[in-house]
């Protein structure tokens, strides 16, 4: 018999799963080309979930249930809870995009989304390698979906196909690795796996063996070089809503994994993996920084952008154990939960800006395009701009605070090799911020391409602001997420 505490545990996931088919059922009755109606719906639900997973998260217990599968505890609540707040703002910002170019004739765009969203919460909730690929394979599959969204536009079509095929090798990947592990340690308890490697009577080769496709599957997954193949020609071919789609929420989903599998699972063998993220890190600073300067197309750059975010993500997993001691891994690890939380934020914001000039028949995608774009909306320009320091990693934003978090946690370590990672990471930044200076430069120097103001429907012009003020903000007064941070990983640690 399931015992009340294994519901407890999900039950965010059975709101989210109930809601988004009874949303698919009410869609069939609609009309509305703005699917109206499924909006308010999807919407409404998100914030119930949103709310759930909150109080959750702030109540601080750990709860397991069905048997050690899954897991409910701070971290994770947090990152689900920030995950269907993003979800939330990307619709907002999408919709009128998508509607614009018929993308909302079945309603799929929300029902599918939620459950992607539903696959990553099935990511931060498994504590069993079994339930983790599930969850991963639900988000990936719905993507796919997303990503080809638009029958009849050759080049998204492309761009899932690209996806399926890389993606699935990814997931080989990934399966075979845990496949390895379960076969070494005979368990597919994230747990329990932990504490067969800490007994010491494991094979060290065959878990070294298993853990190379387990990273190598983690790294597609975020995005990091030389497993970035994908995400140029995704973000670029995919409809920009969708492009935002994946590009924000399942970042927390991988992260969540991450730590599930490497901390929580495999931190005896740290000093393995750990060596692995470090050179994932300096490839992806290295791709991301210097292929973005070559860019045109803006959302293109951006993919590249993310690509060396996610390696200055992974440099603060590097020096969570050091010397075999953990004394830095809740400072290490919570400045990456602080960065991936920080850099999702200011990505809503920056997509929020190319799906607002878009419009029917012309796609915002290249640098040009934002031309002049002070001189036609002062806002809009002045959002673009605040996402594009932050990025860059300029203070007073949030984005400077969350590269010196990393900064902190590498030098720390008191370990040379890591403070000369420190030492490589800031000079990559100063390479990139020629690129997203670039973005700003065109906004407030060049002349505007065409003279048409920039309108916005209210909640996407409510939202955008309220975006771009939280970049500021949080980055003058980071104190109380990156505390939030701390707290949900020193749970997480502690359990």
């Amino acid at each position: 018999m399931i015992d009340k505490l294994s519901w407890v545990a999900i039950y965010p996931e059975i709101v989210l799963l109930v809601m988004a088919c009874i949303i698919a059922l009410v869609d069939l009755s609609s009309t509305s080309a703005q699917r109206t109606r499924t909006y308010i719906l999807t919407l409404l639900t998100l914030a119930v979930v949103a709310v759930l997973t909150g109080i959750a998260a702030n109540d601080g217990k750990t709860v397991y249930g069905f048997g050690g599968m899954v897991v409910s505890d701070p971290m994770g609540n947090w990152l689900k809870c920030f995950a269907t707040v993003a979800l939330m703002v990307t619709l907002v910002y999408g919709r009128p995009y998508a509607a614009d170019r018929d993308m909302l004739r079945g309603g799929e765009m929300f029902t599918i989304s939620m459950f992607a969203l539903l696959g990553m919460f099935v990511m931060i909730s498994g504590s069993n390698f079994l339930l983790i690929y599930l969850g991963l394979e639900l988000l990936t599959l719905s993507s796919y979906a997303l990503v080809a969204l638009r029958r009849d536009n050759a080049v998204a079509s492309e761009a899932a196909m690209k996806y399926f095929v890389l993606g699935a090798m990814a997931s080989g990947f990934l399966l075979y690795g845990l496949s390895m592990l379960y076969g070494a340690t005979g368990s597919l308890d994230v747990n329990e796996v932990f504490k067969i490697i800490a007994s010491g009577k494991v094979n060290h080769q065959v878990l070294v063996f298993g853990l190379v496709f387990i990273v190598a599957g983690l790294a597609f997954k975020v995005g990091a070089a030389p497993f970035h193949m994908w995400v140029p020609d995704v973000y670029q071919g995919a409809p920009t809503a969708v492009t935002l789609l994946i590009g924000a929420a399942p970042e927390l989903a991988a992260f969540a994994i991450i730590i599930r599998l490497l901390v929580e699972g495999l931190l005896p063998l740290a000093i393995d993996w750990q060596q692995m993220l470090a050179l994932l890190a300096i490839a992806s600073l290295l791709v991301g920084n210097l292929a973005a300067i070559a860019q045109t197309n803006l959302k293109r750059m951006l993919a590249y952008s993310t690509i060396a975010q996610m390696g200055f993500m992974l440099l603060g997993l590097v020096a969570g154990v050091v010397n075999g001691n953990t004394y830095n891994a809740q400072f290490a690890y919570s400045a990456s939960m602080f960065y991936i939380v920080t850099y999702v934020l200011t990505t809503l914001a920056s997509f929020g800006i190319i799906l607002l000039l878009a419009r029917e028949g012309f796609e915002s995608e290249e640098i040009t395009d934002l031309a002049g774009l002070n001189q036609r909306s002062p806002l809009y320009a002045g959002v673009m701009a605040i996402a594009m320091f932050s990025l860059a990693g300029l203070p007073p934003l949030v984005g400077f605070y969350a590269k010196l978090a990393v900064l902190q946690a590498l030098i720390a370590s008191g370990q040379a090799l890591y403070i000369g990672l420190a030492v490589f990471a800031v000079i990559m930044s100063l390479i990139g911020a020629f690129y997203y200076l670039r973005v700003v430069k065109v906004m407030y120097f060049d002349a505007p391409v065409t003279a048409s103001t920039v309108s916005a429907p209210r909640d996407v012009r409510t939202v955008l602001s309220i975006n771009g003020l939280l970049i500021l903000v949080l980055g003058i007064v980071p104190g109380g997420l990156m505390t939030l941070c701390a707290n949900a990983i020193v749970a997480t640690l502690a359990n």
